[in-house]
């Protein structure tokens, strides 16, 4: 939507931030304006479909793992539950959290973590005898796994929590570096690959098929514009140039590929039991409700079990690792200020919170922000703040949607193995992506980067084909290691921070120069009341005049007159290589 024009900015549109980059001048919309109620609709189901695609594929990823039935109602209320807590947790991020314009859905990082504790605690479904268990019985064996998971990610989330509102984070994020990011989510996508070869092998054609359309669409078509027609104000429509396949290349691909096997389904080209079929799912669709509310507990209370919590730890530590990043990057192409680290602070604790919910919902999954969706802001020049809370009122309503949730579960394995493999490459790729700040010259930082990364592969693979060599006399203990020791991006991400923090280097070689300059825009040597205006956009909807008048609350550190810990006042920065360790 790239070729929306200036004048079609809201009249009711209020004066645009301070300190918004040269290059965003043309931005329609930026984080406090608010377009009339049938742009935002349109705009925020973008943001929506554009999420949907790749949230969709946790909580089928992790159903595989669950012994769900293939035709089982409850795969459909798995996904639908995800959506309507992405759009809990959305409407918490953008009027009490970060505030800024930021999609919450799943996250990668906590799939590692859950498959490990899976495929340590429990037996592998092909090892029980499903077929012959009653329908409550093979219930209750999904269900025991899932409540595994459920109390997990509740525990950590309890960790993320205390970081965010206590202020903890900013002592952390000292130790996560450049080196330290790149094992921690390289190794996320990396260690997911086997995974991705299994759902593929059931059909190379139709996966490969699913990958060859989404590179083509993402990658060769993503600047052709398409004629879309838009409601104006005065009741017309006006054409405008969209550069779809830009903003929609998973959902695009994923159904041409699913029509294609709907297809050879109904001429019967495709084998009977053959992955690819579309009707594999048997009665699923028609058995789900047309309606029905996720609620606290309706898999069972959260069980809550070690081995788990410290699993999900390593997937809460890179989840506040890549959703920092994502507000820097979403704040700077939404016209807003560097967020100031009060507001970093609520958004990492009511990402905490929404992972607490997760837990108690039953997702399966966490909550981070989707980096795709800022990706699109920067795509259609709308940063509003608005457009993204009515994209979590549709999450919301197709939560409650119970066929709607069925519907995406439909889809065959081997297309969703195309999209995994595509996605997992992308989340490998981000990974690597703050080498750019790095010193690439210097043998220091190779060998951080390739010892890192080499033996978070080598350890855990090892672990998983050897378990029983972890032997403490404690069981519990145990199955810790265990899936401790299985998790690649915690032993990566582990040598990664403690190799980069403990061997010698200049800060400029480790990259933390360049690392906190992009943090703080270019503008970070303005004036504290300069920087202050700029940040208005990060203040609570309510209260800001009674929050302003206590002053006792300017020590808090998720207040928004919060001014960090002895550090003076904001605005102050330090020159040369002082600069990157202030």
């Amino acid at each position: 939507m790239a070729s929306f024009s200036t004048d079609q900015r809201s009249s009711n549109q209020k004066n645009e931030p301070l300190l918004q980059e040269d290059s965003l001048d043309d931005l329609l919309y930026t984080v406090e304006d608010s377009p009339p109620w049938y742009f935002s609709i349109f705009f925020g189901f973008q943001h929506y479909l554009t999420m949907a695609g790749g949230t969709v594929a946790i909580p089928i990823l992790v159903a595989s793992f669950l012994c769900m039935a293939e035709d089982d109602p409850a795969r459909g209320e798995l996904v639908s539950t995800v959506f309507f807590h992405s759009g809990l947790v959305t409407l918490l991020q953008t009027t009490f959290g970060i505030r800024l314009p930021i999609i919450q859905g799943g996250d990668f990082a906590y799939v590692v973590p859950t498959i490990a504790l899976l495929t340590t605690v429990y037996q592998p479904c092909d090892a029980l005898p499903l077929a012959n268990l009653t329908e409550a019985a093979r219930a209750e064996v999904w269900q025991v796994r899932l409540r595994d998971i459920q109390g997990s990610i509740a525990v950590a989330s309890v960790f993320q929590i205390i970081l965010g509102f206590t202020g903890l984070i900013g002592m952390l994020l000292r130790w996560i570096t450049p080196l330290a990011v790149v094992p921690t989510v390289t190794l996320v996508g990396l260690s997911l690959f086997d995974v991705s070869a299994s759902k593929a092998a059931q059909h190379w054609g139709i996966s490969i098929l699913t990958m060859v359309l989404m590179i083509l669409f993402s990658q060769y078509m993503n600047n052709l514009q398409l004629p879309i027609p838009i409601p104006t104000v005065n009741g017309t429509f006006r054409i405008f140039k969209s550069q779809f396949f830009k903003c929609f290349p998973v959902l695009t691909a994923v159904f041409v590929a699913w029509s294609l096997c709907a297809i050879l389904t109904t001429f019967d080209v495709l084998p009977e039991g053959s992955p690819a079929r579309t009707d594999a799912t048997g009665t699923l669709l028609l058995k789900s409700p047309w309606f029905r509310v996720p609620y606290p507990g309706q898999w069972g209370w959260p069980t809550v079990r070690a081995a788990g919590v410290v699993g999900m730890l390593g997937g809460t530590v890179a989840s506040i690792v890549e959703s920092i990043g994502d507000y820097y990057v979403c704040a700077r192409i939404s016209g807003a200020a560097p967020p100031p680290v009060s507001a970093i602070n609520r958004g990492v604790g009511i990402e905490g919170v929404g992972c607490l919910l997760a837990g108690l919902l039953g997702t399966g999954n966490g909550t981070t922000s989707c980096s795709q969706n800022i990706g699109v802001i920067s795509i259609t020049k709308v940063g509003s703040r608005r457009v993204v809370q009515y994209s979590a009122l549709i999450l919301i309503a197709s939560g409650v949607l119970g066929k709607f949730g069925a519907v995406f579960v439909t889809i065959p394995e081997p297309v969703m193995a195309g999209v995994f493999i595509v996605m997992f490459a992308m989340v490998t790729s981000v990974g690597l992506s703050p080498l750019q700040y790095v010193d690439l010259g210097s043998s220091r930082n190779l060998f951080v980067i390739g010892f890192s990364l080499f033996f978070g592969l080598l350890l855990p693979k090892w672990v998983e084909k050897n378990p029983e060599v972890i032997q403490t006399g404690a069981p519990e203990l145990d199955q810790v290691l265990a899936v401790l020791l299985q998790t690649p991006m915690f032993v990566g991400g582990a040598l990664g921070v403690f190799l980069d923090n403990t061997l010698p280097g200049t800060p400029r070689e480790r990259g933390l120069l360049e690392w906190n300059k992009q943090c703080r825009g270019k503008h970070h040597r303005a004036g504290a009341q300069e920087l202050r205006n700029a940040s208005a956009c990060y203040d609570l909807p309510i209260g800001m005049e009674t929050i302003s008048r206590m002053k006792w609350l300017q020590y808090l550190p998720f207040s928004p007159t919060f001014e960090g810990f002895g550090r003076g006042k904001p605005g102050k920065v330090l020159d040369g290589e002082e600069e990157a360790l202030s």
